[in-house]
């Protein structure tokens, strides 16, 4: 993405502009957020309140309707006990608006959306302690089969072909091997990317459909102590990654990225899917091809990382958190074999699924 349509880059002063024509809010404090390709603000009016200003960048922004979906759904969930973000009303009673600013490289269209602030810190900053995990898995579940109940008009939009984050374009990343010319790493990523293609691309029939968060990960899920010493998760941010796909591919995206803030990765996987089945069990084709689908994550994350580098080497720091932690984690999953990885992840999650219902019949 090249400076001209791509990043956002407001000062703080035209940020408290836009806060004050748009929401009639006068920004006391204003924090600058990470993001990996729009701008976010933690801004506290002196009127009161928190919230999180976001700043589409401008390629994204052209797509209108999709950016409706994806602020529809974060309200729909919230209406239905999904801890998620919600768009304020501005000063015409939009929900978003396109605002035409000059971040230093001409005149650009950036779509802006005043969020509510959720409270809590990233799962990526506590430990993930099994029970977390199983929270983790259960909350993907709900999550997207709620989303399934959602109506819109422009539900269409989340068909998005060529997406290249979707773990149903797998193969779409033969185009960015050339980033690991000369690693020992490539030879793993072609061996998962054809496994891929003959081992999941046939079965997909099989798989259940719905519409998927895509991009369940450490960073953008928050939690708050509970009081059994353990946490709760009380937000779910960035929709902005929502693909039409399948319910496999969401638990698959949760254990690869839970995976990375783990001391011991290869254990997270029977949590997660524990917790994830106590929702909704997987049939035998999606377990089938749970595995492979983790690695095709994990090569999805490493390459199109590797590739965003090149576009915004200023960023490197933010591009590479998940990909730095998850090349000894996928030459480790590939190494073990599937036969090994599932064992263990099918024969924990049973074992904790057994404990959760003895645990329910001592209660009731």
């Amino acid at each position: 993405m090249s400076p001209k349509n791509g990043k956002p880059n407001l000062s703080h002063s035209q940020v408290s502009e836009i806060v004050k024509r748009l929401y009639r809010l006068t920004a006391s404090v204003i924090k600058s957020l990470p993001s990996y390709d729009d701008q976010n603000f933690y801004v506290a009016p002196s009127e009161g309140g928190e919230y999180i200003l976001k700043i589409m960048n401008s390629e994204d922004s052209k797509n209108t309707l999709l950016i409706e979906v994806q602020t529809y759904t974060m309200s729909f969930l919230q209406q239905n006990g999904i801890p998620a973000q919600t768009a304020l009303p501005n000063t015409s009673g939009e929900r978003m608006s396109l605002e035409e600013i000059d971040c230093g490289f001409g005149s650009q269209k950036y779509l802006v959306r005043l969020l509510t602030y959720l409270p809590g810190t990233t799962i990526s900053k506590v430990p993930s302690t099994t029970q977390l995990l199983y929270e983790m898995g259960k909350t993907a579940a709900k999550m997207d089969t709620v989303i399934k109940k959602m109506k819109h008009p422009h539900l269409h939009v989340l068909d998005r072909e060529g997406f290249k984050w979707s773990l149903s374009n797998v193969a779409l990343l033969e185009d960015y091997l050339y980033v690991l010319d000369g690693e020992p790493l490539l030879e793993v990523v072609k061996s998962v990317i054809q496994a891929y293609k003959s081992s999941v691309d046939p079965k997909r029939s099989s798989f259940r459909k719905c519409i998927n968060h895509g991009d369940f990960n450490d960073l953008n899920v928050l939690v708050q102590p509970n009081e059994k010493e353990g946490y709760r998760i009380t937000g779910i941010l960035d929709f902005g990654d929502m693909n039409s796909g399948y319910y496999i591919h969401e638990l698959a995206i949760t254990v690869m990225y839970m995976m990375i803030e783990h001391p011991k990765p290869i254990e997270v996987g029977g949590p997660v899917l524990a917790g994830w089945e106590s929702v909704l069990p997987l049939n035998e084709v999606e377990k089938d091809c749970l595995y492979l689908l983790v690695l095709s994550r994990f090569c999805q994350s490493l390459l199109i990382a590797r590739y965003s580098v090149t576009l915004q080497p200023e960023n490197e720091e933010y591009l590479m958190i998940s990909s730095r932690k998850g090349v000894n984690i996928l030459q480790q999953l590939w190494e073990l074999g599937k036969e090994q990885v599932e064992k263990l992840w099918f024969e924990t999650a049973a074992q904790l699924s057994d404990k959760s219902e003895r645990q329910e019949q001592t209660h009731s």
